[in-house]
This record gives C-alpha cells, sequence and structure tokens, in this order.
C-alpha cells in the first residue's frame, strides 16, 4: 500500500506484478512496460524472487533498480520518504492531472503473454469511490480484504474503497487463506467481506 500510495502521489506509474508469475512472464513485463525500479517482497511461499530477478536482470535494460521489502534499500527508501520536503510533494501534486495514466495492470496471460491495461488516477479512485458508496461504507466499518492487491478488486475496490470512506481495512494474511480469513472476520468484528465464488466455496480446513 505505501507503494501503491506514493507513486499515486508522484505521479509515476505503478505496474502490478501477478506473484504466481514464473522467471519468464517476470521478464516479459519488465521489458514490455518498461519497468525502471522494481519493489519486490524477497519471497513468497515456494519462490524465490531474488533468484528470479537475478535470472533476467540483464535482459531488462531500463530496470536501474531493484528493492526487496525489509532490506536496508526498502529502510532507506521510507526514511528518505519520511524525511523529504513536503513542499516538494505538494508541488509535483499540483502539477498531476487526475486523466493521467497511473497503473497498468497485466492480465493472468493464460492466452498469450500477458496484456497491459492502462488506468487513470480517476478511474481507479472512481471504482473504489463508487464501490464503497454502493456498500454504504462509513468509518464504522470494518472490511476484510483477503484479494491480491495486484489486482483492481484489491487495491481498488478494496485500499481505495476504504479509504476514500474512513473504512478500516482488514487484511487477513499475505495470501488468501480461508480459515485466517473467517478468524479475521470474528475476531476484527468485520462489517464486510470481499471475495470471489472460488474463495467463499474454499474449505477452512
Amino acid at each position: 500500500m505505501f507503494v501503491q500510495y506514493g507513486t499515486a502521489k508522484l505521479g509515476a506509474i505503478m505496474v502490478n506484478i501477478n506473484p504466481a508469475y514464473r522467471t519468464h512472464e517476470l521478464g516479459y513485463v519488465l521489458k514490455q512496460a518498461g519497468i525502471s525500479v522494481l519493489v519486490s517482497a524477497p519471497e513468497f511461499k515456494t519462490t524465490d524472487y531474488r533468484a528470479m530477478v537475478a535470472e533476467i536482470r540483464d535482459e531488462c535494460p531500463e530496470l536501474r533498480a531493484v528493492i526487496f521489502l525489509g532490506d536496508p534499500q526498502w529502510e532507506q527508501l521510507m526514511a528518505t520518504g519520511r524525511a523529504g520536503n513536503r513542499e516538494l510533494l505538494i508541488m509535483r501534486e499540483r502539477e498531476l492531472s487526475a486523466d493521467d495514466p497511473i497503473n497498468i495492470q497485466y492480465t493472468s496471460g493464460t492466452t498469450g503473454f500477458p496484456k497491459g491495461a492502462t488506468l487513470t488516477h480517476h478511474n481507479l479512485l472512481n471504482n473504489g469511490f463508487f464501490v464503497g458508496e454502493g456498500c454504504g461504507y462509513t468509518e464504522d466499518d470494518r472490511v476484510c480484504i483477503p484479494m491480491p492487491y495486484y489486482h483492481c478488486f484489491g487495491m481498488g475496490m478494496g485500499n481505495l474503497g476504504c479509504t476514500s470512506h474512513g473504512a478500516t481495512m482488514i487484511i487477513p494474511a499475505p495470501g488468501f487463506d480461508p480459515a485466517l480469513t473467517l478468524k479475521a472476520v470474528q475476531d476484527e468484528r468485520c462489517t464486510s467481506l470481499y471475495g470471489v465464488p472460488t474463495m467463499f466455496i474454499a474449505r477452512a480446513c
């Protein structure tokens, strides 16, 4: 979420990458989108992202920086941001338009290579805002969001739907887990639960 909000304030285009991508898919997206800075978890489940990035980095000439969460570079980035000149940020924000591109979402690539769709500030925020309006969210709501954050459902309808209405976001686990999701709903007294049909029929074993 730090990256999502930070890139939006700067006017940088955030490109979401599916954590299930294999090395060749990652390389394709990095090159096709012209990604210059990659922020990644070091690993997830059985996937070693450090090894994946190392394998394809020489093939991505525009990739000038790779930052793994928890590494000293990440901590330095956060510290630099906190100590930054707020006036410079305000000046940068004034140069931005609601119609500027701010996000590229890629398809799963099941019928070929992943395809990117470019979204604007207006598009993303409107999606989240009107979902929140439709659900009647207020600052009293607590929304459980087990959806992936590389997708519009999690980052748009989830993050922005809540922040645009002051609702609390509950993130039950790093990845979808039916048992942890149900536990979060109960423990955090959630008033709303996001999901897709395959999640709702999953067994909490």
